[in-house]
């Protein structure tokens, strides 16, 4: 008979996977580049607190949209490779129990953003969770294939999140890395789309690749890759950043349009994987750029 001590662990495990930790951590540290860039300088002790408390306000309500999501495509979930491992997807975890999680990490991370950080942070991180969980997940991705797109709106949040939690408004500076985001996020889904091509056909949802193929998919990826590489110039253009970023924004960017040049002359599954991977270091090591090159910029 299965003990308290050997339950708990495997419930928390089954609840944890529902948040979609690597998820939550990538949308987190760029929050969190976010509130570094705001404070000019060496944050003080009261802005590493307030950093502090605003990620983990950000990280509950971001896991509450990831654990909502899983409920409205568990059906979805359990007929993709992919996905099929979640809890909801193998019924592992009631619709109920779910929802409740969700609801409970909702309320407490806005709670804390709301009364530990300012109300507009909490508003605007709400809006996120409806704008991932409702418009995307629910309304945008089973009706259109230019669901990504439009839904990644939701996915360039953090950043601005971060900036409203320091300094209590969104500033230009904010908006430049939403929109690096928000035009990374497509050739990054779509990369991953060619390759699972089989699995997004079984779900039944319209990916671009399933209604409109994969050549067309490829291209515009290239394309996309060409007008972010020109977006992700623009912090150096509008001096939030020195030439440490600019040289690093240049050599990732070039790298992410040579791996989907090649992956438009000529695709294989491995290809798009690479493509799909090195999206993820593209966007992590720019933002680590942006990170570092803060301090080298405001020494100088």
């Amino acid at each position: 008979m299965t003990s308290i001590a050997q339950y708990l662990p495997v419930r928390w495990q089954q609840f944890n996977a529902l948040t979609k930790p690597r998820v939550i951590q990538l949308i987190v540290f760029c929050a969190l580049i976010g509130m570094v860039l705001a404070v000019p300088g060496v944050p003080s002790w009261a802005e590493l607190r307030l950093g502090a408390i605003a990620c983990l306000g950000i990280w509950l309500v971001s896991g509450a949209a990831a654990a909502f999501n899983c409920i409205v495509e568990k059906a979805i979930d359990a007929r993709m490779k992919r996905t099929s491992w979640r809890p909801t997807a193998k019924g592992e975890l009631s619709d109920r129990d779910t929802l409740l999680f969700s609801a409970i990490l909702c309320l407490l991370g806005s709670f804390i953003l709301y009364v530990w950080v300012n109300p507009l942070t909490m508003w605007l991180t709400f809006a996120t969770f409806v704008g991932y969980a409702v418009i995307y997940t629910v309304i945008l991705k089973p009706l259109t294939p230019q669901n990504i797109v439009i839904g990644g709106a939701s996915g360039a949040m953090p950043p601005v999140l971060g900036w409203a939690a320091i300094t209590g408004e969104v500033g230009p500076e904010a908006l430049i890395l939403f929109l690096i985001i928000f035009l990374w996020t497509p050739p990054h889904f779509w990369a991953l789309a060619l390759y699972r091509v089989e699995d997004y056909r079984k779900s039944g949802l319209p990916m671009l690749p399933v209604t409109h193929g994969n050549e067309f998919t490829r291209l515009q990826i290239l394309l996309y890759t060409f007008v972010l590489l020109a977006a992700c110039l623009m912090p150096f253009i509008y001096r939030m950043s020195g030439w440490f970023y600019l040289v690093s924004a240049v050599i990732l960017s070039l790298m992410f349009c040579g791996y989907a040049w090649a992956l438009w002359r000529n695709y294989s599954d491995e290809l798009a994987r690479k493509t799909f991977r090195f999206s993820l270091y593209h966007l992590s090591l720019l933002f680590a750029a942006l990170l570092i090159d803060h301090y080298l910029w405001g020494a100088a």
